[in-house]
């Protein structure tokens, strides 16, 4: 019997690789004669590097950047197998879980280093870029980004505006005279890992917003905010991205990406899961097993699971997803291929609890799992 298993890390918790080996260790507590196949996996946020750099026998490297708030910080991204691919994940310079819960502040965070990551890859020589960019503490539409690759951000008084989402209210001028020429050459691929519009009721405020650190009524300011910025750079690029699917990912770094960059959106685990060759994997394989850390209405937008789902279904695989967490709108996801989805946790925990002990309790579940299944097959 070949098992898959193909989890996403528990953000804080477990790496995806941790995760995947405690599922291992539950799984062959029932079938301890199971071939079982670890693949972790990312889908844009957190580990994205780490799984595409270890599927195809790259490196990875370090750059000292501007943190989400302007702290310099130590970076990591990677080169990929056959060194012509850099991969970059926008979390390790922009992300949340480089700020304690009381320094968020999406009204002023900034995805500068995120810009300079991707001159690191363009002084590197990389003409083909990976970018992930799931976990950001910002809410900037990528104006960072675009500041640390020339481009000028200024209000009526001709003056740079200072950093942050919220300054973009008072954009009155778009200067991308300066925009590094090397991008018009490069490829770059941003593994995206919702389908959110800029603004709305959809969009990166209002959806996202609120982990960051926004209040509602913050969550309104950053959408208008936003709104006014698309605005302006449809004027200055000629482009207009923001009801794209994805343009809200990352506090609207996806809408930058597209408004200043050549880049191509696309659902990053489906990157990864090119590159470690998943549906080979799958194939004929007895059922998959997925997970996350919390398990919501997000998932279903196209997350981890739901992309380890689909491809699995294409070969009639079942599909079960363990997750730390279950939040609102949870069960979208048994409309996305995933056959069934539980809670790793089996009695009343704290939030620290679980975190504190995520991998026994993932193995602890990946066993219950199997017992359920197995006694369906008996």
């Amino acid at each position: 019997m070949r098992i898959v298993v193909a989890p996403d890390s528990y953000k804080g918790s477990v790496s995806a690789l941790g995760v995947a080996q405690a599922m291992e260790r539950g799984i062959l507590q029932v079938f301890p004669g199971a071939e079982v196949r670890k693949i972790p996996i990312a889908d844009g946020g957190e580990g994205t590097v780490e799984a595409l750099v270890s599927a195809t026998g790259g490196q990875l490297r370090k750059a000292e950047v501007s943190g989400p708030l302007g702290k310099k910080i130590s970076a990591q991204w990677g080169i990929l197998g056959g060194g012509k691919t850099a991969v970059i994940e926008m979390a390790a310079a922009s992300g949340l879980p480089l700020l304690a819960k009381e320094q968020r502040d999406p009204l002023t965070a900034s995805t500068y280093g995120t810009g300079e990551l991707l001159r690191a890859a363009l002084d590197a020589g990389l003409r083909k870029i990976i970018i992930g960019i799931g976990g950001s503490a910002t809410n900037d539409g990528g104006s960072g980004m675009a500041r640390a690759l020339g481009v000028r951000f200024m209000a009526a008084d001709g003056k740079e505006l200072p950093p942050g989402g919220a300054a973009l209210a008072q954009l009155e001028q778009i200067d991308i005279a300066a925009l590094d020429p090397r991008l018009l050459e490069t490829e770059i691929i941003v593994a995206c890992d919702v389908d959110n519009p800029l603004c709305g009721a959809r969009g990166a405020s209002a959806v996202f917003g609120p982990q960051k650190g926004a209040t509602p009524a913050m969550v309104a300011q950053l959408d208008a905010a936003l709104a006014h910025f698309a605005a302006r750079a449809r004027q200055a690029t000629g482009r207009d991205v923001a009801e794209l699917p994805g343009a809200g990912a990352a506090g609207g770094l996806g809408a930058g990406m597209m408004f200043f960059t050549p880049a191509k959106l696309r659902p990053g685990v489906e990157i990864v899961l090119d590159a470690v060759g998943f549906a080979d994997l799958v194939k004929g394989a007895a059922f998959v097993v997925t997970g996350e850390g919390r398990t919501d209405f997000q998932t279903a937008f196209g997350k981890a699971p739901v992309g380890v789902a689909k491809v699995a279904k294409q070969f009639k695989v079942p599909v079960f997803c363990l997750s730390g967490g279950l939040g609102e709108g949870a069960d979208d996801v048994l409309a996305q291929g995933i056959d069934a989805v539980l809670s790793i946790c089996d009695k009343p925990l704290t939030l620290e609890e679980c975190m504190l002990g995520g991998e026994a309790l993932i193995a602890s579940a990946a066993t219950r799992l199997c017992r359920i299944i197995k006694a369906v097959q008996a």
